[in-house]
This record gives structure tokens, sequence and C-alpha cells, in this order.
């Protein structure tokens, strides 16, 4: 645990003093309510507790529980992964409409997430405002109401506060949240809105116009339909359609798997609803998936996806893989995914290709980008917000506006008007201006007009003061360096200590973060491949992991402080780095552990020396560290978020944990520079206390029972005594007499080069490596 304690007030009430996420004290939300405990309100609940924010989460009574509704929002999010670790449902407070809608008053925002029902929502608005604290921001979750419906009649004050945030579900995992902000809104609720959801829950905010299905929703669902009904018209079987569609940069589901995910039985709700909403010359209209007879057929027959065991595609008795014949509407065996151009993830290459799965890549990118351009001033503010919410509200590698400029708008626009297709204005005025952007920047604003660049329009990349083909350290100004490995999933090789080496051996950095060159990783920790081919010689692994030691041992003592920003996966070597640090600024997402002992070794560069230095405490008895050491490592952890690395102790209750990946680096050169200009003492020489021989069986006992009890294997048991063996100081320890942590080093490599000697531990390696 973080050492940070929670309490239940007597009334319900939360308190803790649990470390909120790294900038949550300064978005304006102490605390939060949340009105609909269904799986996006207790979704949306759970994300508040992730971040530290205590919430109310508030739901109709139960007839036999008062608050048990809310209670089962809570047990879904646990059950669903909606929490980052069990303890964060501490944090949510349950309670019922009837009873607790006097919490508000507590709230600084309130989200609405009932069920799409005007009359109920503006009914519940006029409750929440005779105990709501006035400025409070309140929103509603809705996807299919207008802002401006909702709030027709309600007081003046109500509106000024009221937003929508237009969460995407899982509200954990998808990035996205749209806001509408009406004409009498005030700014500092709508900012509440936006710096909270960025800094508390971690999204991208993109505000949107006050139109049906918002941005995401609008051209997503578009897509999906117009791309269904085109591979219908175009006599494509499902699995060609899905292949061509994937080349698009979209996930693999394609469009007809996705559907199957959705649910064909939500299209009624959802597509027919929006079409509903629309006016009758909106190009949407020409694609109406719900009255189309493909539609029609699938419900008739309850082909709802997979809720219902078939789609587009089902699993046989089998277990093989049927898709859905369309012509018949019989199921047959999967057909395997055509041979596309560039492997199926070149775009231009697939259209310029032509024939039955060119023709329909261009006539999904023509229908996209047309409908995309023509909607885009009424649904948008700019390019970005447009191309930013298509992408992460449906998964996509870019926006449409970003997907015709890799195919070239100005060959878009030129076969269009061969063919005699209608060119909007937007997508003309594109063509005209050499494309949608240059670079990050937008080239035209919504109206065709084009935009004005100066010189310092996009940032200058920053200088890069050494590099080699590993790792490249950049300067960040004021001394401060930034280094990062630059291999695949940054994994570690010779070039790598080199650059680290040569960087903490220069003169004028004040400072030093070590951040990813990827969002994927910061560091996967040494790569499997290398290792398992210096294991051949035990000399040159010998020297490997020595020099690994040395380089995060110079980390850890280096003359200015050393600040790690994790991101994506942060494994083994990786982590161990981390554990070298001065602090640590983690992603709450990322993936941190040391997995070691799962392919038969144990971390050697310093990382079951640091963690029994980690543990220690001048009061504990050195075997009962050692046997803490023992639980983290030997199941070869890997923590699923920064929250539970915390708890795992892979991080420190000082290290900051910050919601939205994108902060992770600027929070870390904040502290470095911090840290830097504070004053900054290297830590000394380390001694640790240990058990010596006498504390192996203490440090053993857990292990040793799961043996005896079937639950581990002779193989793993073996990994126990040798990892044993290292935190209790080996033959030579002695409680008595502190060990320098360079022999405890010393003991760790021993250790790696007994166990990459064993065929066990090359076979579980193999096996990882998929050989």
């Amino acid at each position: 645990m973080d050492g940070h304690r929670m309490t239940q007030g007597r009334d319900g009430d939360a308190t803790t003093d649990r470390k909120p996420a790294f900038g949550a004290d300064t978005a304006g939300v102490k605390r939060a309510a949340v009105i609909g405990a269904g799986a996006m309100g207790s979704g949306i609940a759970a994300q508040f507790a992730n971040a530290g924010i205590p919430v109310d989460l508030i739901d109709i009574p139960g007839k036999d529980d008062r608050n048990g509704p809310a209670e089962a929002g809570i047990a879904r999010q646990l059950t669903a992964g909606g929490f980052m670790a069990p303890q964060a449902a501490d944090l949510v407070v349950p309670g019922n409409t009837e009873d607790h809608l006097d919490r508000v008053a507590g709230a600084d925002w309130i989200v609405e997430a009932i069920i799409e029902d005007l009359d109920l929502k503006r009914d519940l608005y006029r409750r929440l405002e005779a105990h709501r604290r006035p400025g409070s921001t309140v929103s509603s979750n809705t996807s299919t109401l207008l802002r401006g419906t909702l709030v027709d009649g309600l007081p003046d004050g109500f509106d000024r506060d009221y937003v929508i945030s237009h969460f995407f579900n899982p509200p954990r995992h998808m990035q996205l949240l749209e806001v509408v902000e009406g004409p009498n809104s005030d700014p500092a609720s709508v900012q509440r809105a936006w710096d909270a959801g960025h800094r508390i829950l971690g999204k991208t905010v993109v505000a949107c116009r006050d139109t049906p299905g918002f941005i995401a929703n609008r051209i997503g669902c578009y897509w999906i339909a117009m791309a269904v009904l085109e591979a219908d018209r175009q006599g494509l079987t499902v699995e060609e359609a899905d292949a061509v569609i994937s080349a698009f940069g979209v996930p693999r589901t394609g469009v007809f798997g996705l559907l199957d995910l959705i649910g064909i039985d939500l299209i009624p709700l959802v597509w027919g609803s929006l079409i509903k909403s629309l006016p009758q010359d909106d190009g949407a209209h020409a694609f109406d998936l719900n009255a189309s007879e493909l539609s029609q057929k699938m419900q008739t027959a309850g082909r709802f996806g997979r809720k219902s065991g078939g789609g587009f595609y089902r699993k046989a008795e089998d277990k093989l893989r049927e898709a859905l014949d369309l012509t018949t509407h019989a199921y047959r065996p999967q057909h395997k995914a055509p041979d596309l151009p560039g492997n199926g993830r070149d775009l231009a290459a697939l259209i310029a290709a032509g024939g039955k799965m060119g023709d329909y890549a261009w006539s999904v990118l023509r229908n996209l980008i047309t409908y995309t351009a023509s909607v885009a001033p009424e649904i948008g503010h700019d390019l970005p917000g447009i191309d930013t919410a298509v992408a992460l509200g449906y998964g996509w590698r870019e926006g449409p506006f970003r997907q015709a400029d890799r195919v070239g708008v100005a060959e878009i626009v030129q076969r269009m008007k061969a063919e005699g297709s209608a060119v909007p204005a937007l997508l003309d005025a594109a063509a005209g201006a050499g494309g949608f952007y240059e670079g990050d920047a937008p080239r035209i604003d919504l109206s065709g007009t084009p935009i004005a660049r100066t010189d310092d329009t996009a940032p200058a990349a920053p200088a890069v003061l050494a590099g080699n083909s590993a790792a490249r350290l950049e300067d960040a100004g004021d001394g401060l360096g930034i280094l990062r490995v630059t291999t695949k999933m940054g994994v570690f090789a010779p070039d790598v200590f080199d650059a680290f080496e040569s960087a903490l051996s220069r003169t004028d950095l004040t400072a030093l973060v070590l951040a990813p060159a990827s969002p994927k990783a910061l560091s996967a920790g040494a790569d499997l491949a290398s290792f398992m081919e210096l294991a051949k010689d035990p000399a040159a692994l010998d020297t490997f992991l020595s020099r690994g030691q040395s380089v995060f041992s110079a980390l850890r003592t280096a003359p200015i402080p050393v600040v790690s920003a994790v991101r994506g996966l942060c494994l083994g070597g990786g982590c161990e780095m981390t554990l070298h640090s001065d602090r640590v600024v983690a992603h709450a997402e990322a993936k941190m552990g040391l997995p070691e002992t799962r392919l038969g070794i144990l971390p050697g560069w310093g990382g079951c020396t640091r963690l029994l230095a980690r543990f220690s405490d001048s009061a504990a008895d050195p075997g009962s560290i050692a046997a803490r050491v023992m639980d983290t490592v030997l199941p070869g952890p890997v923590a699923s978020s920064a929250m539970e690395a915390r708890t795992l102790g892979l991080l420190r209750a000082e290290d900051e944990i910050v919601m939205h990946g994108d902060d992770v680096e600027t929070v870390a050169c904040q502290i470095a520079r911090t840290m830097a200009r504070d004053g900054y003492t290297a830590p000394g020489p380390a001694f640790l206390n240990v058990s010596g021989p006498a504390g192996l069986n203490a440090a053993l006992a857990s292990a040793r029972a799961a043996h005896e009890e079937g639950r581990i294997d002779e193989a793993t048991f073996q990994i126990a005594e040798d990892l044993a063996a290292v935190l209790t100081g080996g033959a030579k320890g002695a409680p008595a007499q502190p060990m320098a942590e360079t022999a405890m080093h010393a003991l760790e490599r021993d250790a790696v080069l007994r166990m990459a000697a064993r065929p066990e531990t090359m076979d579980r390696m193999r096996q990882t490596l998929g050989r």
C-alpha cells in the first residue's frame, strides 16, 4: 500500500489523505458527484476515484437496499477493471436520489449520466438546482440530446453552469471527452470541465458545437453505415470489406466486426435516432443503416453480434470462425483476408491499384471526406479538433482530414471532378492550399480561409546534444537534458549504455530526465534474443550484467537529479532503471513490473538490491524485509496501472502519477528543474542490512509452502531459492554487518549466470519469443 489511509464518515462521507494525481489540486474539483450508476456513470465515478478525488455515486433507490443500484455500479467497475486498483473504490460513496441528493452541495462537478429521457433529465436538473452550490459545474453525458433542448425552461444560473460532457465507453480507457458549452455559459464553469477533464480524468478534451451526435458519433456513425452499405452494394464479402477498411488505420475489427462488437440491436436506437435528428439534406440520409434491407434482415434473424453469439461473424460449434454471406445470408467458413498492396497498410497504394478492393476503398474515402468536409463547419471549431475526436472516439490512427492529406488532397479532388462528383468548398479550399495541414498546423480554417503562418507557429525540435543508433540526449534548456532510448520498445543494447555513460559524464547538465521515445514504452528492458545469445558465453553475459549495474548505479549517485518519465511499458531492466532514479513521474495507465522470474532469472541490474533498500526499515527484521521483496519479485509482477505499481512498491509515495499521458514528460521536467534549483545532494554508497544464512528459511517460507501445496513447480521453487539467497546476503551475509551494495550486485550477477545456464530457463525464454 502507499501509506495513505481512507476513512468512512458516519453519513457516508468519504475522506482520504491518499495522494491525488499530480495537478488534480489545480483543476478546480476537490469532490465530484455522479448521478446514474449504470456502465457509464459508474465508470466515470471510478475514473474520478482513480485520480484520488472523492465522489458520490447516486442512483434511484433500490427496493430492498436503497443504495443497492449504486453499490452494484461500484461492484460492476471492480469486476470490469474500471478501477486502477481495488482500493480506489473506497473513494466512491454510494447513495440514492431520494435520501442523498443533498450531497451534491459539496461537489464542484456534478455529472448526470442517467437514461436518455429528456423529461427525466429536466426533472433531475430542477432537483439538483435546489441543492447544488451556485458556480458548481453541472454536465450531462448525453450522446443524443442537444444542450439547448436540455436546459430549455431551466433557471439562468443553471444554464450558465451547464455543459455537455460526452464520455466514451469504457470511461477509464477511452481518451476522448467532447464538451459542448452554450451561448450564455460561464467561462469558469466550462474551464473547470476542461481542466478537470484533462488533469483529473486524463481525457483529451475537444470542443463541439451543439449538433446531433456532436463530432465523433456524427462522423463515426456515418462512416460505419456508409462502409457497410457500400460493401453490400458493391458485392464485397465481409472479410474483403474489413481488410480494406483496416487500410484506413482503424482497429483490426474493420467495420463489420466493429458493428458486431457494438451490437446490431442498437442500430435502431443509435443510427435510427441520429437520422431522425438530421435535416433531410444531410448526406447521412443516403446511407440509412436502420432502414436498410441488410439491417432489417439481421435484426429479424436475431443476429445482433457478439452478444447474441453471431452477427456478421460467429464461432461455429467446432470453434472455427464463420462469416455471413451477404448474398445468401447463410454462414460459411471465414475466408482468409485478401492480399492488398502495402500489406493492407497503404491506403493510397490500395486506391491506386483499383479493382474490386481499390474501388471500394476509393468510394469509402470519397464519401467519408465529402461528408466530413460538408458538415465540419457545423459540428466543430477547427480541423485538429475534428480529426482528434474521430480518431480517439473510434480508435483510428488519424482523423479523416489527415487521411485525405496522406492520400493526396489534390488527387482526391481531381478524381472527384473527373467523375462528376460534387466537391465540398472546404475540400476544394484544402486542395488549393496544398492540403489540410502543414506538419501539425492546419493550413485553412473551417471556412476554407488560409491561416497565416509565422516562424514561431510550430515549436522548434529540441537540439540533440549527443546520440547514437540506440539513444539520444536532447537539450531542454536551462541545463536540463532529456535522454531517450530509441530502440524498438526502448530495449537495452550496448549502445544504450554508451549513451547513458556519455550523458552522465557531461558537466553542462544540471538535471536529467529519462523519457520515452514513443508513447508505447519507456523501456521493455533487455532484448531477450540478445540475452539468450549472451547466455551462451558466461563471460560475455557477466560483462553485460556488470555494465548495466554500473550504469544504473551511476544514475543513482549522479551529482545531478535524475527523474524517470514513465509512459507505456516499463518492464524488467526499464523498471530497474526507474528504481535507481531520484523521482518517477508515471502515467496512470503505465504498465510497470519485474517479470524476470517468469523467464527463470531475477532482476540483475540492481533491481533486487534497490527493492531491498527501499523496503528496509531500521526497526524491521532483515529477514522479514527479504520476505517482502520475495513476495514482490517472485510472481514476476506487472502492474496494470501506476496505482498498482505503488502498492507493489515499484513507485514510492513521493513519486507522481499523472492522468494524461501527454503530461508525463512535462511534469518530469518540471520536477527535475525544481530539484536542481532547490539544491540537490546526491546519495552516497548504500549499505544494506541482511539476515544471512540464518534468515534463509524465513525468506523462503511462502515459496516453500506454495511448493509443498503444489501451487508452484520445482523449477519455480529453485528460482525462489536463488532469489532468497541474494536477498539474505548469501553465504557471507551477517545481521551484524551491513553489506555494501556492490557486494549485493555481485550476488545478483552470480545468481543470473547460474540461472541462465539451466535448460528450463532457455525453454521459458524461447516460449516467450514464440520460437
